[in-house]
């Protein structure tokens, strides 16, 4: 299949791409960088440098210049839930008004295969644990609204234009390609790991851990934790699905496996060899103690499941990825 991965020179969209050229597919990144790198992008994948608010610019690149692309798979977004509260604009024109411009793009060239990169965030508070895909969606922030609206607006193009679309709820993704083929690494990231190993690297003074008194084994948040190599497995296997069976799904991606913060720094203390100091501050307002996800939809339908996930891969990846980027 001739597919155009949109944000596929970004963290995950990287490794969604690989994955996709590894299997056989011809592979086109459409990204305007703004957090994608160069670096990122592979010699056998097309490179088209622009943005999903140009409707013109997408339904070129779904054209193409003989056939019309087989499919769209799309991680084009705003993501940071923080900066969502306060920058609404953002995420509204970005996420919101950016895919559904690649919706019409893609009814308008006939295009009906669609994979998008959803969130746990859709969830909100956990009622239960751990969260199945028939858990309530109450979105605590603007950024899990904005997802759980598209896969509303998704539904809806499915039901009037025949797109047919998985909507995959990623819980913490994490990690690096464990054969060193992506380089690039996140830019000011926001997520645990990185930000440990920034401390480790030593361009990051200490870890702030959130809180220290939470109702876990050891007072800090549990987080699930998926690998980016099995997160880009299950984008092959979502795509294989919706060509197969020509129907939609929703289904979680996650480890199954909770992982603190504690955990997860002396994790990296262990495998870097530095000392990673940390300091505890106030929690942060909205954070749940703990989510973990149950992937067993994803196991039933695609034949998926995280095999990358363990601390100590997530852990040892992203310090040879860190490493190799400094030149270590």
């Amino acid at each position: 299949m001739r597919i155009v991965v949109i944000g596929g020179a970004g963290y995950i969209g990287s490794h969604v791409a690989r994955t996709l050229l590894d299997a056989g597919h011809s592979v086109v990144v459409f990204d305007n960088l703004s957090h994608g790198l160069r670096t990122n992008l592979f010699p056998d994948a097309e490179f088209i440098h622009g943005d999903i608010q140009h409707p013109l610019e997408l339904r070129a690149v779904l054209a193409g210049s003989g056939a019309p692309a087989d499919a769209v798979v799309h991680l084009a977004a705003a993501k940071a839930a923080g900066e969502s509260m306060v920058n609404p604009d953002k995420y509204s024109t970005n996420n919101l008004v950016g895919t559904i411009n690649v919706l019409n793009a893609m009814s308008a060239v006939g295009v009906k295969r669609f994979v998008f990169s959803s969130s746990a965030a859709v969830y909100g508070e956990p009622a239960y644990l751990p969260i199945d895909e028939k858990h309530p969606t109450r979105p605590m922030n603007y950024y899990g609204f904005t997802k759980l609206e598209i896969e509303r607006i998704l539904a809806w193009y499915d039901r009037l234009r025949g797109i047919r679309f998985a909507a995959l709820r990623y819980f913490n993704a994490a990690g690096y390609d464990p054969t060193h083929r992506v380089v690039g690494l996140e830019q000011n990231p926001a997520n645990l790991l990185p930000i440990i190993m920034e401390v480790a690297i030593g361009t990051r003074a200490e870890l702030h851990v959130f809180g220290d008194d939470y109702p876990t084994p050891d007072g800090t948040c549990i987080r699930d934790y998926v690998h980016v190599t099995d997160l880009a497995d299950g984008h092959l296997a979502a795509l294989r699905w919706i060509d197969e069976h020509d129907e939609s799904l929703t289904v979680n991606l996650g480890s199954g496996v909770g992982i603190s913060v504690a955990e997860m720094a002396e994790s990296a203390r262990s495998v870097t060899g530095q000392p990673i100091p940390a300091r505890v501050a106030a929690r942060r307002p909205g954070d749940p103690a703990e989510l973990v996800a149950t992937a067993g939809e994803a196991e039933r339908v695609l034949g998926w499941k995280a095999k990358h996930s363990s601390v100590e891969e997530l852990v040892r990846t992203s310090w040879e990825a860190y490493r190799i980027a400094a030149g270590r």
